[in-house]
């Protein structure tokens, strides 16, 4: 069987599919677009001057353009996964029907953030991770799933919160919030904010000098394969929601592969099979129900069908088919 992943995959998670496809003895193929930059500096300032003068995206053009050349190299396909396909032009989405037998899109993002209603109708099944999505345009649910390996702590972990993030607006604000209430109650919270470096100015304003020891700012991401090194050593993995999203991020999965706790503002947390509350705290608005008892007790073993039920096995074989 052959089958491609098409896909912006900048933090890493997509190529994870594709290495347990092969695993399984699939033809597997990723056509990152994500991956694709310039070639040199000379690149990137054409492709400035072109977006100042022409309203052209040259970059943009050649990621398109990326996906037909790709394509046509590897042939028709039994199956085509497409994730968060409302970058990809109509055009391009044309042509990947054509190469495949079936094809399916994937939305880790919502449709209120990631509006996808005009390129629909190319897939002959689509999946979301958004509950309000599913419930309103019929999509197939699925949730994120677990690409890490069993792995928990073998030592008592001496943080008891830790969080990593992108800039947004609004979670920074929350933040703000929830550092008053950890140091209120003497939990050890640490976080690191990664992004570009403009950002890093307008944070050092929002977040005192008495935050140094809490705050880490970072130009480039974290990489994935890095992240169970950054949490064994905190008992608590920290989740705050984008605005507009309902779905179940990554952090909750690498918890369970990490057997952490989990703090999160995601309400919709609690109608899901592996929800605990001794394992997982639902943020209320103002933080009033942050104990730091929550982070004293030890976490309770998920059941292993349950367990197994999140794995990147089981997502694959639920979206493949297979």
């Amino acid at each position: 069987m052959k089958i491609c992943v098409i896909s912006f995959d900048f933090w890493h998670y997509d190529e994870y599919i594709v290495e347990k496809l092969k695993e399984k003895g699939v033809d597997a193929y990723h056509i990152n677009i994500g991956a694709f930059t310039h070639k040199n500096f000379a690149e990137r300032l054409k492709n400035t001057a072109s977006k100042v003068l022409t309203g052209r995206n040259l970059k943009h053009e050649k990621r398109q353009n990326f996906i037909l050349e790709s394509l046509e190299k590897i042939g028709i396909q039994d199956q085509i996964l497409v994730i968060n396909p409302e970058a990809i032009e109509k055009r391009v989405h044309d042509k990947i029907r054509q190469f495949a037998r079936r094809n399916i899109a994937y939305l880790y993002d919502s449709m209120a953030r990631n509006p996808a209603e005009h390129i629909l109708h190319y897939f002959d099944d689509v999946f979301s991770f958004d509950d309000d999505d599913v419930k309103k345009f019929g999509f197939q649910k699925i949730t994120n799933y677990n690409y890490l390996p069993y792995q928990p702590s073998e030592k008592i972990p001496e943080r008891d919160l830790f969080y990593i993030t992108s800039y947004d607006k609004t979670r920074i604000a929350r933040l703000q919030q929830l550092i008053h209430k950890t140091r209120k109650i003497n939990a050890k919270f640490r976080v690191i904010v990664a992004g570009k470096k403009s950002w890093k100015n307008q944070l050092a304003q929002i977040f005192k000098k008495e935050n140094a020891d809490i705050l880490t700012f970072r130009r480039k991401n974290i990489s994935q394969k890095n992240l169970p090194d950054l949490y064994k050593n905190t008992k608590a993995i920290l989740d705050l929601q984008r605005e507009n999203q309902t779905g179940l991020s990554f952090r909750i999965f690498e918890a369970m592969a990490l057997e952490k706790k989990f703090v999160t503002d995601n309400e919709k947390i609690e109608s899901y099979d592996f929800y605990n509350p001794q394992n997982i705290l639902i943020l209320n608005k103002d933080f009033s129900n942050v104990e730091k008892s929550f982070f004293g007790t030890e976490y309770q073993k998920l059941p292993q069908d349950i367990y197994e039920k999140y794995t990147l096995d089981h997502w694959i074989k639920t979206v493949f088919k297979l």
